[in-house]
């Protein structure tokens, strides 16, 4: 080998250089481009991923409600149709009205009557399922049943269990010397009754929601309570009611608007020809009293102004409810942390 061919002979250590040649790299405008892509579609792929959800919303939620605080300053016609602006005259009759402040009255004591025991109900049922149950789908299974019946099916068997003279309820009194009650007549005990239609209904639904919840909660909290000696109780109530505080506030919120909105149960409880809310209205709820002025008056302005009243008395019980859960929630949090300090 010749000294010139050496000089360019690599070494067996060595690796070859590339030159670059015959290799294609992207463009810069390219690659900006492509980069500018990549950060859109970090950024707004989320939305459009739920974009259905909200389009589905504005459909059927968001329009009808517009729509609603439109028809309620017109003197609207159900057959007649669109009269002439009338402002807020729709909402003073409605207030002017003395059946809607009873039918306010009503929608509250049902909400109260049914709202708080039903959660106090799906808390313990849901921590019951928790535990470790033979069939425990089964269970689940169970308490569900009373979701998926029917309204008019339990308007059927409630009212026969609430008669006023021939229910189940006031046969068993009577064969304990007690006299009956009034279901129907009695203003106090008709809002129980359909409370308690309402209880059965939904309580099962609540205690799968506040389960799911329940089975999120780290399990080594509870070896780590056991081991200080903390029973049964203690531990539902100083680890899982302020571990699932977001599902309680869901289910606080909820059962509000539920609660608020509640028509099928006091309706099919009525055992009138005019299905009011009693003879004497004494368990009419708002949303009676919207189906009346729409379709018994044909009055579609008054109807949609006393949907609106309701709809602001709904936000602001929710609001009450909110902070409230958020308040004994953070009481709760601040007595845990400072029994674990002492």
């Amino acid at each position: 080998m010749k000294t010139g061919d050496v000089a360019h002979a690599a070494s067996p250590g060595s690796t070859p250089r590339s030159t670059g040649e015959g290799v294609r790299r992207p463009s810069p405008r390219r690659s900006a481009w492509r980069q500018r892509l990549n950060r859109w579609d970090v950024r707004f792929s989320p939305y459009v991923y739920i974009s259905p959800f909200f389009l589905l919303f504005l459909v059927v939620g968001m329009f009808p409600l517009v729509y609603t605080a439109v028809v309620s300053v017109y003197d609207w016609d159900l057959i007649g149709g669109k009269g002439e602006f009338v402002g807020l005259q729709n909402y003073r009759d409605v207030l002017d009205n003395p059946y809607f402040w009873k039918s306010a009255v009503n929608t509250l004591s049902i909400f109260v009557l049914s709202s708080g025991p039903q959660i106090v109900i799906a808390l313990g049922l849901a921590g019951l399922l928790d535990t470790t149950l033979r069939g425990a789908t089964l269970w689940r299974m169970g308490v569900l049943l009373p979701f998926v019946v029917a309204p008019v099916a339990v308007g059927i068997i409630f009212g026969s269990l609430f008669g006023d003279r021939y229910g189940l309820i006031n046969e068993a009194l009577g064969w304990l010397g007690i006299p009956g009650v009034a279901w129907h007549t009695d203003r106090l005990a008709s809002h129980l009754a359909i409370a308690t239609m309402v209880n059965w209904r939904w309580t099962g639904y609540n205690a799968l929601i506040l389960l799911a919840a329940m089975q999120a909660v780290p399990r080594d909290l509870y070896d780590a309570a056991s081991m200080d000696g903390a029973n049964r109780f203690r531990q539902f109530t100083s680890i899982t009611v302020p571990g699932i505080k977001p599902a309680v506030i869901f289910v606080v919120i909820t059962s509000t608007i539920g609660g608020l909105q509640i028509f099928a149960e006091p309706r099919m409880f009525d055992s009138t020809l005019a299905q009011n809310g009693g003879s004497d209205r004494q368990f009419s709820t708002m949303t009676m009293l919207v189906y009346d002025f729409g379709w018994h008056l044909r009055n579609l302005g008054r109807a949609s102004a006393t949907a609106w009243l309701l709809f602001l008395l709904i936000i602001v019980i929710a609001l009450v409810n909110y902070f409230l859960s958020r308040r004994f929630g953070a009481l709760a949090h601040v007595r845990h942390h400072g029994r674990k300090q002492r």
